[in-house]
């Protein structure tokens, strides 16, 4: 996969949580590190998503804030 976005995070899909419109689906990136995204369930099943399969998270964005307590 060839794409513009260098935002890209590889990791192995541990879970998939499919509701009527959208799925869930968390992506962990190394142990004890996940990252969740929400897609439609139609680009899910489009891409045949299976937990243990290898995927890509990639993040557009054009801001990304922290915050800290006080």
């Amino acid at each position: 996969m060839k794409i513009s976005a260098h935002n890209q995070l590889r990791g192995t899909v541990s879970a998939i949580r499919l509701g009527e419109v959208a799925a869930e689906i968390v992506l962990e990136l190394g142990p004890g590190t996940v990252i969740t995204a929400t897609i439609t369930r139609s680009s899910a099943e489009r891409l045949g998503l299976k937990v243990g399969q290898q995927a890509s998270a990639v993040i557009k964005a054009s801001d990304v804030m922290i915050g800290v307590d006080g």
